[in-house]
C-alpha cells in the first residue's frame, strides 16, 4: 500500500478513536486502560503526543536538520502524565488536532524529503515516509488499548493486511537473542500463506491462524484467540512489538 494512501486511513482511524472517547464518561476516562498503570486518559494523551513526535521526524526530513522524535524518554512520560487528567473535551480536541497537524505535514512532504533518513526513539533509522506506517500501528493498537469495546476484530482490513505481513517479516529478522519464548517456532498466516521461521526445524512447534489473529497475539492486543499451536500447549509470550522494520536493514544509508 502506498504510504500516501495510508494518511486517509489514519484520519479515519483517529475519528474512530474520537468517537470512542466521546462515548466515555469522565469516570471512564479515569478508569484503567489495557496498558498497565495507564488510565484511558493516559492512552488518549499518548495518541496525541505520538502524532506530535512523528511530526517532529517529518519536520527534520523537510528541513534537513535532525529533530529527535522526543526530547527524552523522561519528557515523553512526563507529558503523558501531565495530560492524562484533562477533561473529556480537551482530550478529544487534542487527539483530533494533533492528527490533523500530522496529516497536513505528511501530505505536503516533498518527494525528496520523504526519502530522507530519520531515526525512531528506539534508535533505528528509516526513510521519513515510513513514519506514516508507524503511526498506523500506533492508532490502531492504542485504540484497542482504550479497552472500550474496540479490539483486533474491529481493525480495518487494509491495516491488518499490511501490519500482519510486516510483523511476521520483522519478527523473522530479529536477532535470536531478542526472540525470547517464540524461538524455534514457525508462525504461519493461514489466509495469506506468509510465514516467520524463528529458528524452526522440521518437526518443531508451529503456530497458525489468520493474519488478524496473529497480529492480535504478536502485538499483545489479544490472548491469542484464533491462534493454534502444534503440539498443544500455551502460546509463548512474543517479544515487545512493534519490531524494527526489516525492509530497511540492507538498504544503502539505513
Amino acid at each position: 500500500m502506498d504510504w500516501r494512501d495510508v494518511i486517509d486511513e489514519l484520519d479515519a482511524g483517529v475519528e474512530r478513536i474520537a468517537a470512542t472517547l466521546e462515548g466515555l464518561s469522565p469516570g471512564d476516562l479515569r478508569g484503567a486502560s489495557g496498558l498497565p498503570g495507564w488510565s484511558r486518559g493516559h492512552v488518549a494523551t499518548h495518541i496525541a503526543r505520538n502524532a506530535d513526535s512523528l511530526w517532529n521526524l517529518l519536520e527534520g526530513a523537510r528541513t534537513g536538520t535532525e529533530v529527535p522524535q522526543y526530547p527524552s524518554l523522561e519528557r515523553r512520560d512526563a507529558d503523558i502524565a501531565a495530560g492524562a487528567g484533562r477533561s473529556h473535551d480537551e482530550l478529544v480536541a487534542d487527539v483530533r488536532a494533533t492528527q490533523a497537524r500530522f496529516s497536513e505535514q505528511a501530505r505536503s512532504l516533498p518527494a525528496s524529503a520523504a526519502e530522507a533518513p530519520v531515526r525512531a526513539m528506539a534508535g533505528w533509522p528509516h526513510p521519513a515516509w515510513y513514519t506514516v506506517f508507524r503511526r498506523w500501528n500506533e492508532v490502531e493498537a492504542h485504540h484497542a488499548d482504550l479497552a472500550a469495546g474496540y479490539g483486533p476484530a474491529d481493525w480495518p482490513e487494509p491495516y491488518v493486511r499490511w501490519s500482519a505481513a510486516a510483523t511476521l517479516a520483522d519478527l523473522a529478522a530479529l536477532p535470536d537473542r531478542l526472540l525470547g519464548e517464540p524461538a524455534g517456532l514457525r508462525i504461519t498466516a493461514t489466509d495469506s500463506g506468509e510465514t516467520a521461521d524463528l529458528g524452526w526445524t522440521p518437526g518443531g512447534p508451529e503456530a497458525s491462524g489468520s493474519g488478524r489473529a496473529l497480529l492480535g497475539w504478536l502485538s499483545g492486543r489479544s490472548d491469542g484467540a484464533g491462534v493454534h499451536l502444534r503440539p498443544d500447549g500455551p502460546l509463548p509470550v512474543p517479544p515487545p512489538w512493534p519490531y524494527e522494520p526489516s525492509q530497511f536493514r540492507e538498504e544503502a544509508g539505513f
